[in-house]
């Protein structure tokens, strides 16, 4: 049952994700508990999060296309070599012990995270590298990212920006807008499964995804006028809520 205190509740925090996740990714840690704060079952709360979140992530990311900071040459490939990768994941999630990957990420994370204050991540140059070598690079980190959504997912979108900039020094619009571009596509499927068995309320998600839509908007907009200025505190942000989520669902609640 929906309450005018639902709406009240989800669709500030739904801006306040849309916004993040442009930007830095990692939106779904702000947006999900919003659903469930607001007393949405859990199933429900996933679908309709799934809903209003690629509204804000498409908007984002055609922002980034406008402004020639999608390159497409490198996205379709690696489009297909994470929806591969997703698929793989998906189907160890039944022969994988969770616990022992939420142990893992709590050694990555901090890694990660000093990786990024280090500010040497991110470039506003054009990548040293040739062609070929950014197209295997960013689609082997596609492929295993890729996996890592469709096992586990929390920090996805972030995770690709990082490792685009970090390892292929993708300039860090481009790095956005590309990894903006395989979260959305890898979701569609996700969201496909919610409506397909119900699982998402409708009227809240589409007016939560308004509220996305301007998040996304207003977050790709900072980062198109201040690059990495922006981006690096969101990503460090997005990188110790990550940590507190995994280590909280790893050592508490297991």
């Amino acid at each position: 049952d929906l309450s005018i205190t639902s709406f009240l509740i989800v669709c500030p925090l739904v801006f306040l994700a849309g916004l993040v996740d442009a930007v830095g990714g990692g939106g779904g840690l702000i947006a999900l508990p919003a659903y469930i704060l607001a007393g949405v079952p859990i199933h429900y709360a996933l679908g309709t999060n799934k809903l209003s979140g690629i509204l804000g992530t498409a908007t984002a990311t055609y922002r980034y296309y406008k402004n020639n900071f999608l390159d497409m040459g490198l996205a379709v490939p690696c489009l297909i070599s994470a929806l591969i990768g997703s698929a793989i994941g998906a189907n160890l999630t039944l022969l994988a012990n969770e616990k022992l990957l939420g142990s893992l990420l709590l050694i990555v994370l901090p890694v990660a995270t000093f990786y990024v204050i280090r500010d040497k991540t991110f470039t506003s140059e054009l990548s040293p590298y040739p062609r070929h070598y950014q197209i295997a690079g960013t689609v082997a980190i596609s492929f295993f990212l890729g996996a890592y959504d469709g096992f586990y997912g929390p920090g996805t979108g972030t995770f690709l920006a990082l490792l685009y900039g970090g390892l292929v020094k993708m300039d860090i619009r481009t790095a956005t807008g590309n990894a903006k571009f395989i979260n959305v596509a890898s979701n569609v499927g996700a969201l496909a499964v919610f409506l397909t068995n119900g699982k998402a309320i409708i009227p809240l998600g589409l007016c939560a995804g308004l509220f996305s839509i301007l998040g996304g908007y207003v977050g790709s907009g900072l980062v198109i006028t201040r690059g990495s200025k922006v981006v690096r505190p969101i990503i460090v942000g997005v990188l110790t809520l990550l940590m507190i989520n995994v280590a909280y669902n790893t050592i508490i609640k297991q």
